[in-house]
């Protein structure tokens, strides 16, 4: 739908956003033989893995498929089992698809940028055919290579040399990006069209469907919120004598010390039997306890 598309789009500018701030900010090539490969790498990789667990952490789905279970009643066979496997695999992929936005987005831009991939390889480079430093040895040739994404470290009869390396390499990490970038549009475009194909509903009946399906999910939550509300508005009259917002409120009730402290502290889901809970301390205590004691009369006239 929109709301997802636009979703998606608002994800990666705020992903492009953020990983030129942490670029400028806190990248710094250590030029140091053994270091840059693990530094270029860990910037490149690490907030990307962060991101992709963010990205899983956010989606409502994720939690409902965990959290979904199998009622007690509900008798297994092989087809109902073959389904859920279907719907488990096809929700995976699309909360997955959510989720690779925005790592995607880093690991494209970063590729693009080069910084990254220039510090993490530049040890590596072959450069017999550049005719540097031909008389030295491998690991001193490599120390060399490793000091180039730091210009001002590099001797000034290999600048020339450096300058080159470096536009090898920001060439492979841009060619790099974009080849990312065309496989994830291509790869999304046919998961759209394959989707489309196997789908059993028509193109305006499939229009329907998500239509109801967010029509339905906000009529939901907003029965929610008023139904808790009402919920636990029967559970504050019952402590204090009155609900807020009452008008004419005739007495008040005075809790005691006990009471108080039947509610206070730290409150866990509570379960009271097969099918009910206690959401709270005071609900607890609402549900056990007679709503007796001490009322204090209001005057009308305060």
């Amino acid at each position: 739908g929109k709301e997802v598309v636009i979703a998606n789009a608002i994800i990666a500018i705020l992903t492009i956003g953020g990983q030129q701030l942490f670029s400028f900010f806190t990248f710094s090539c250590p030029c140091h033989v053994g270091q840059n490969l693990i530094y270029g790498l860990a910037f490149l990789g690490v907030p990307a893995l962060i991101l992709l667990i963010v990205g899983y952490a956010l989606n409502n789905q994720t939690w409902r498929l965990i959290m979904g279970k199998r009622p007690h009643f509900e008798r297994v066979t092989s087809s109902n089992q073959l389904l859920k496997c279907k719907l488990v695999c096809f929700v995976l992929c699309s909360i997955t698809g959510r989720a690779l936005v925005a790592p995607v987005t880093w690991l494209a831009v970063t590729l693009i940028n080069g910084s990254y991939y220039i510090c993490a390889v530049s040890e590596y480079v072959p450069v017999y055919y550049y005719g540097a430093a031909p008389n030295v040895t491998a690991s001193e040739r490599r120390r060399i290579l490793a000091t180039f994404p730091c210009s001002q470290l590099v001797p000034p009869e290999l600048i020339r040399v450096r300058d080159e390396v470096i536009l090898l390499l920001r060439y492979q990490s841009q060619v790099a990006g974009w080849l990312l970038i065309a496989v994830v549009v291509i790869t999304v475009f046919l998961s759209y069209c394959l989707a489309s194909c196997f789908s059993p509903l028509s193109f305006l009946h499939f229009r329907y469907w998500i239509s109801y399906v967010d029509n339905e999910q906000e009529l939901f939550d907003e029965a929610t919120e008023q139904h808790s509300r009402l919920y636990a508005m029967q559970h504050v009259r019952k402590f204090f004598g009155f609900v807020p917002g009452s008008q004419n409120v005739k007495e008040i009730r005075i809790p005691s010390l006990r009471e108080w402290q039947a509610i206070s502290g730290l409150a866990f889901l509570k379960q009271v039997d097969e099918e009910h809970y206690d959401y709270s301390l005071l609900h607890d205590w609402a549900l056990k306890e007679r709503a007796s004691g001490k009322y204090l009369r209001i005057d009308e006239d305060p």
